[in-house]
């Protein structure tokens, strides 16, 4: 991680107090273009009283999920179970705990609605959930870390934090900072492992808590992943059977300096690099990765690098590195040793995403962001590169910090959930959820906090992320509809790039429909994610939006969702398509909308 550790050495509540969005649907009956009418659709109102959780953060097809529920069940609460638009099961709810049968097919995003029935148009939702289906993490990755393991951690704080990522549906757990030495990371000392030993910055790891954590993720169904660099040692290398000079990595190529990570002297070493290439050591630290796995249950190895070194770098013999063949020949080193064993590999500021991808090993992209990528729109360049690189079958996760500038706050909400709803929109994901919330590259630093009104929100948005996993990053092209807004409204809306001050369109067609996406820059102060102050406004709502959108195909269906309202219960809506047009009106946005037109 680039800067890592230099520059910062130095349970659930799943609702507010029963929110209440109760806004209802436009009117129906408008001419659908084709002499009939649109099909009549249920009005929906929201009172979120109810908290739901699932046991697993993911599940296997045709497993049992247990789903657990706080509220009182009426004569006429409801729960149903929807993949997109289609509702696969509903039943009355008579207790506060049941179980589902998941269904047998792979790679689906469920939401669970459980709704009181008003009337005959009318349904008021009280609570929802969603569910990933999949038998592999690596078809929606949801990442999170982990990063302290003294023994503050005891098992009841082990079981909120990770109760909390369950509730997000986070399936894969890395683990920062865990480790001994860079070059030894397993504490194995005289042949025994160490039952405390200290970090890089001198903190005291406890091995029960980092056994502890694997067993409590596992419990969940989440994926365990140990955290090293590709290149480092530390000063006491040479005794622990690393030839530090031969294997060096020089910014000379007569080898008077080797390229070293400083660190403060009150810190165990400074960081010395060793060529990610040298076949002595990829056998050595494949040799300590064996040691790794013997003593821990970890799932799988994240790798980590520094990014661009700022000129060219050396080997011993005086050779030039070339980073890109180097990183894969690195990551093709590690999968061969242990091919049973998820890899992924940091690309910092994308340096060296190509060669590290297309290796086809790391089971997802994974891009440490800085501020020569600080803009939305190079977060969908890279979207897109990644999916080019891997062949589609990676899915991208950014390692982005918000508000880096920050200290001794909270997040500031709207630049968290604006970023967020971009990323989600163009299918990534965002590293940001642990043992708290992620703010800088040094991860157990934690002087930026999340409120419980951000940790509400951010559930809805896993909520999100997960149930509509099919339709946010299930493929697709990338096609850009022309969407205009009708009359009487006084909307500046333009097509992707965003831009201050307007709404964006983002969309794709996928199968038999396309999804629309509208994200709020009205207020926007910056075109940037990152929110270095924390400064981004609260977006200005807007209700009512009516929205013309040219689509020659005929259109039987529109819907919305939202994780701003709702709880992200989908929501039909009538419409009428003229002369190649299809006209609704959008009930109100926030943040994001995802509009699907079947």
């Amino acid at each position: 991680m680039k800067y890592k550790y230099l520059l910062f050495a130095l349970f659930l509540s799943a609702c507010t107090s029963c929110e209440r969005n109760n806004q209802q649907n436009p009117d129906n009956g408008d001419d659908n273009g084709d002499g009939g009418k649109v099909t009549s659709v249920v009005n929906v109102t929201s009172d979120l009283c109810w908290e739901l959780t699932t046991d697993k953060a993911m599940y296997a097809p045709g497993e049992t999920v247990r789903i657990t529920a706080t509220g009182t069940p009426t004569d006429n609460t409801f729960v149903r179970y929807r993949c997109g638009d289609q509702i696969i099961q509903s039943d009355p709810v008579h207790s506060t705990e049941w179980t589902w049968a998941a269904p047998s097919e792979d790679g689906r995003g469920y939401l669970v609605e459980v709704y009181r029935q008003k009337d005959d148009t009318t349904e008021q939702i009280v609570g929802t959930i969603g569910v990933d289906v999949s038998s592999d993490w690596r078809l929606y990755p949801r990442y999170g870390f982990v990063a302290t393991f003294d023994k503050s951690k005891t098992n009841e704080v082990i079981a909120s934090e990770m109760a909390f990522l369950n509730r997000c549906h986070i399936n894969g757990v890395q683990f920062q900072d865990w480790h001994w030495k860079h070059h030894y990371p397993a504490p194995v000392k005289n042949g025994q492992l160490l039952s405390e030993f200290t970090d890089i910055a001198n903190r005291m790891n406890s091995t029960a808590v980092i056994k502890e954590y694997i067993r409590v993720q596992h419990a969940y169904g989440m994926k365990s992943i140990f955290y090293n660099l590709c290149f480092g040692a530390l000063d006491d290398a040479e005794q622990d059977g690393v030839k530090m000079k031969e294997w060096g990595l020089y910014n000379d190529p007569n080898h008077g300096y080797q390229d070293r990570h400083g660190l403060p002297s009150s810190w165990k070493s400074d960081i010395y690099l060793l060529d990610p290439g040298n076949e002595e050591w990829l056998n050595y630290l494949a040799d300590r990765n064996e040691e790794v796995y013997q003593h821990f249950d970890f799932d799988g190895y994240q790798i980590d690098q520094l990014g661009w070194r700022g000129g060219d770098r050396y080997t011993y013999s005086g050779q030039t590195v070339n980073f890109n063949n180097a990183y894969a020949k690195f990551v093709n080193a590690m999968h061969d040793r242990h091919p049973n064993k998820d890899l992924i590999m940091n690309s910092v500021g994308s340096f060296g995403s190509q060669a590290i991808l297309g290796t086809g090993h790391p089971v997802l992209a994974y891009n440490e962001c800085w501020d020569y990528e600080k803009n939305f729109s190079d977060l969908r360049n890279i979207v897109k590169a990644n999916d080019v690189y891997s062949g589609g079958k990676a899915k991208t996760v950014f390692a982005a910090y918000m508000n880096y500038s920050m200290d001794n706050c909270e997040f500031n909400t709207p630049g968290v959930l604006l970023t967020d709803a971009v990323m989600f929109a163009l299918g990534g994901g965002h590293l940001e959820l642990g043992d708290h919330m992620l703010c800088r590259e040094y991860f157990p630093y934690t002087g930026v906090r999340m409120s419980e009104g951000l940790r509400t929100q951010i559930i809805r948005y896993y909520d999100f992320h997960t149930a509509y996993e099919n339709w946010l990053r299930g493929g697709g092209k990338e096609e850009q509809l022309n969407v205009t807004v009708g009359e009487g409204k006084n909307v500046g809306l333009v097509a992707w790039p965003p831009k201050m001050g307007k709404l964006i369109t983002f969309s794709r067609k996928q199968d038999d429909a396309y999804v629309l996406h509208l994200l709020n820059f009205l207020n926007a102060d910056s075109e940037s994610w990152r929110d270095m102050n924390g400064t981004m406004p609260a977006p200005r709502v807007v209700t009512k939006l009516p929205l013309e959108v040219q689509i020659a195909d005929k259109v039987s269906h529109v819907y919305v969702a939202s994780p701003d309202y709702h709880a992200g219960a989908l929501v039909e809506l009538p419409f009428v398509q003229q002369n190649g047009v299809v006209k609704f009106t959008l009930p109100q946005l926030k943040y994001w909308d995802m509009i699907v037109i079947k």
